[in-house]
């Protein structure tokens, strides 16, 4: 039988290169995971000893640290994945956390934008210089796709159909999905393509979104370019690029999307996450309602 570091290992690889998970999931799960068998090698108990009174043991003595439920959760998310895949390459007989309910975490509801400070925003850049150009193209895809700053940094000149109206974007785990988008954006992206990125294009260059020195936009720097017309734009919110994507889901739903087909444009595997953007909607229906109702 492996000892409980080399079989922890074995499974970051596993989540790795079998299952694609995102390098910073996997870096969580390495690291709840080292918490892990730090405290049963505390204990002196052998991996295959492990029992459902000893993770209840690890849970109760994390909640001590002050842990948030969130984190307790994704933490025994990573010991209940640890052990299912042990159980399937029957290095044990039976997963000891079969039984444990997760902690269950509170409604961390999304800051988003209101429709009037994303149009203030999305008019923000001069579109009289390549520069500006570039990030309006840049932040009029990103609203109407609602893509991670990743995925938008990321796009190639392939993930494309400008004449279809759609994107085939790669998101977390290497999955493919289409999402459609407004003329808006495809206008904004066509003048882009023909006027503003063969200034800055190598020959060989596939990213579609490139920087005056000629390489491609890096996360960081389109984290700046959001938060200096945010400033531009007077928005007093602290403005990130996900809180775009944010705002790109509430505004559908507030104005009567569909549920799953959202989900499925945010590229979301469980219903529940996108679920959260429901309460939002339904704090801002409420707040309008005591606002304009007579009686409200």
């Amino acid at each position: 039988m492996i000892d409980l570091d080399i079989a922890v290992d074995i499974f970051v690889t596993h989540l790795k290169i079998e299952r694609g998970l995102a390098p910073k999931t996997i870096e969580a799960y390495s690291r709840d995971l080292r918490s892990f068998s730090e405290y049963v090698e505390d204990y002196s108990i052998a991996l295959t000893s492990v029992s459902e009174n000893d993770i209840s043991g690890f849970l109760t003595h994390i909640s001590k640290r002050k842990l948030s439920p969130r984190s307790q959760a994704r933490m025994l998310s990573a010991i209940r994945g640890f052990f299912g895949f042990l159980t399937n390459e029957k290095e044990i007989s039976k997963n000891p956390t079969e039984d444990i309910e997760s902690p269950k975490p509170g409604i961390r509801l999304p800051v988003v934008m209101t429709f009037d400070e994303v149009e203030r925003l999305l008019a923000a850049p001069d579109l009289t210089t390549p520069r500006g150009f570039r990030d309006a193209t840049m932040l009029h895809t990103m609203y109407a796709a609602g893509l991670r700053v990743s995925e938008l940094v990321q796009m190639k000149l392939s993930d494309m159909d400008r004449e279809a109206g759609f994107l085939a974007i790669t998101g977390k785990g290497n999955k493919r999905r289409v999402i459609p988008i407004g003329e808006w954006a495809i206008d904004m992206l066509n003048k882009y393509m023909s006027n503003i990125r063969p200034l800055w294009a190598r020959s060989d260059e596939k990213s579609i979104f490139l920087t005056h020195r000629r390489g491609p936009m890096t996360r960081q720097s389109f984290w700046l370019i959001i938060r200096k017309y945010a400033t531009k734009a007077d928005i007093q919110k602290s403005l990130s690029p996900h809180k775009l994507r944010h705002s790109f889901a509430t505004h559908l739903l507030e104005r009567g999307a569909d549920l799953r087909s959202v989900q499925a444009m945010l590229g979301h595997q469980d219903i529940s996450t996108t679920q959260v953007y429901t309460h939002v909607t339904s704090g801002l229906a409420q707040r309008e309602y005591r606002r304009v109702h007579p009686r409200g």
